[in-house]
């Protein structure tokens, strides 16, 4: 069994952490990243990455894209489409067609 050997990194603003990966993302950084209170909330921070790089931060701009558009994002996976189906649905919208 080969062991996950971890690095220690430090982000922009000092936070010390360790990953196995190269990937630079601060959890610490990620966590206040994270909004409160609209359905960017409910997501991964890879998916909520994802949708901010494309300018989707309402239900009503991810509602102008098709499900196949919003799984082709890099960083976006199947698990988050139920998620999104339903934000949409408890606002009346759904995924482009």
């Amino acid at each position: 069994m080969i062991a996950n050997k971890q690095t220690l990194k430090i982000c922009k603003k000092g936070h010390k952490f360790y990953k196995s990966s190269d990937c630079p993302s601060c959890p610490v950084c990620e966590k206040e990243l994270k909004p409160n209170d609209n359905f960017l909330s409910l997501v991964s921070a890879p998916a909520r990455r994802a949708l901010e790089r494309d300018g989707i931060s309402t239900i009503e701009q991810l509602s102008k894209f098709s499900e196949k558009e919003i799984l082709a994002l890099h960083g976006l996976g199947k698990s988050t489409l139920p998620i999104l189906r339903k934000v949409l649905i408890n606002a009346g919208l759904e995924f482009k067609q």
